[in-house]
């Protein structure tokens, strides 16, 4: 009998969407091969007091109470010699954790979906602690100096642009392979065959997993537009935000329906009109996939800006930069029904399965071994 594959996959619940991409990777590869032993671990899930827990809590409260804190901090980790030593702190504090986790599973290899265990991981191979393949999938679509480590084996991105960027920061080229980001399949079963902008009118507005990004704001200047039939609101797991919403909308113009964490995402884009969202990289191609037009708010400086300018750039969305003028950009696309079909035609020509092409080339890696 052959060995079976035991493969480990890590992600970090800093948002939903390292997660999601996890998952995708998870479930496809069990589909394909159920006899794998595959442990998907997400690298942050505490809730003791810890290391883990302050740098996960510190994060996401950087980033939805001090954003421009968050952008100064970005930018200068991005610099070779600031974020190479901003990095390395952060994988020696983790290492001791991944060794653990190493020796537990003894995979065959390790996928991450986030830089931070990865940085930990690439220490331990750095220090010949462990031999094990190490496989980063980057969510976003711009490449960010956490991310760069000789001791990875093999990167799965996105987009052209960012071999490029992987190449000049030193990356060998034949690790690098333009994959895709892995969507769940719920999204493919959900893709629109054609898109019609449907009436009643229905916006959804999503603020990532953690529900951060001015959900108040967004919902008050969308209940201005006069166009929409019926606003529906995802706030992740953020509770207190969705009992804050709930009350709001009882208060508003348009008919509004609220979400906690849901599983009917995919769903819920299908039926839309229009997805009105923080252009997180799992979001977004999570669009892509289904087809639905978008419009895009309070993008996190750094990585969901350079979401939020590939996907305007290839025509599947328009990026609201200020928040403010968020009504009018969503007001002139429901006035041209013609320009959301464009958007969704545009975006049904993206043919790339991500978590197929991930799971081809991690199999390809391990027959190289």
């Amino acid at each position: 009998m052959s060995k079976k594959e035991r493969i480990l996959i890590v992600s970090a619940s800093i948002g939903t969407g390292h997660t999601q991409a996890a998952r995708a990777i998870e479930e496809y590869w069990a589909a394909k091969n159920p006899d794998a032993i595959i442990t998907h671990v997400d690298f942050l899930d505490t809730n003791s007091f810890s290391f883990d827990n302050l740098l996960k809590e510190t994060y996401i409260k950087m980033i939805d109470v001090f954003p421009m804190l968050y952008d100064v901090i970005y930018r200068l980790s991005q610099g070779d010699k600031k974020g190479s030593a901003v990095q390395t702190a952060l994988a020696w504090m983790l290492k001791r954790r991944m060794l653990k986790l190493i020796n537990r599973e003894q995979p065959d290899v390790v996928i991450f979906t986030h830089p931070f265990p990865c940085g930990a991981a690439c220490i331990l191979k750095r220090q010949n602690l462990i031999d094990v393949p190490l496989v980063a999938v980057i969510t976003d679509f711009q490449v960010h100096q956490f991310w760069v480590y000789k001791q990875i084996d093999a990167y799965y991105v996105g987009t052209s642009g960012m071999v490029n960027e992987l190449c000049e920061a030193g990356i060998a080229a034949h690790k690098i392979t333009i994959t895709g980001i892995p969507v769940r399949r719920s999204f493919f079963e959900h893709r629109l065959t054609t898109y019609k902008p449907s009436y009643p009118v229905k916006v959804l507005i999503m603020g990532g997993g953690l529900g951060l990004g001015c959900l108040e704001t967004a919902l008050q200047r969308l209940d201005e537009v006069s166009g929409i039939d019926e606003l529906i609101v995802i706030t992740g797991r953020n509770a207190d935000l969705y009992e804050g919403l709930v009350t709001m909308s009882h208060s508003m113009r348009t008919p509004t329906t609220v979400y906690g964490y849901t599983l009917e995402v995919a769903k819920l884009m299908q039926e839309a009109t229009l997805l009105v969202t923080k252009p997180g990289g799992l979001t977004c191609m999570e669009g892509v996939t289904v087809g639905v037009p978008m419009v895009f708010f309070s993008a996190i400086p750094g990585q969901e800006e350079g979401n939020a300018t590939f996907f305007e750039q290839q025509g599947y969305a328009r990026w609201a930069r200020d928040i403010h003028n968020l009504d009018d950009v969503v007001t002139v696309l429901l006035n041209n029904p013609e320009r959301l079909e464009q958007m969704s035609a545009q975006e049904l020509t993206w043919q790339i399965d991500g978590a197929a092409n991930i799971v081809l080339e991690t199999k390809k890696l391990l027959n190289r071994r």
